[in-house]
């Protein structure tokens, strides 16, 4: 059974659409994001700032 700090809040990892495989993790509040979460985070690998979207 899941304790109430991670049914609201839970870990999301975050991959980069430039294809190079470089993933950010964070925390996501549902209710405010029941979507996926895209943000636009720096990726060393290409030296860019790109979209990265949250996979499951």
């Amino acid at each position: 059974m899941a304790t109430k700090h991670t049914d609201l809040r839970p870990v999301v990892k975050l991959r980069s659409t430039a294809g190079t495989g470089f993933t950010y993790v964070t925390r996501k509040n549902r209710r405010n994001d029941p979507d996926r979460l895209v943000l636009r985070k720096f990726d060393p690998v290409v030296r860019q700032h790109v979209d990265f979207r949250e996979e499951r």
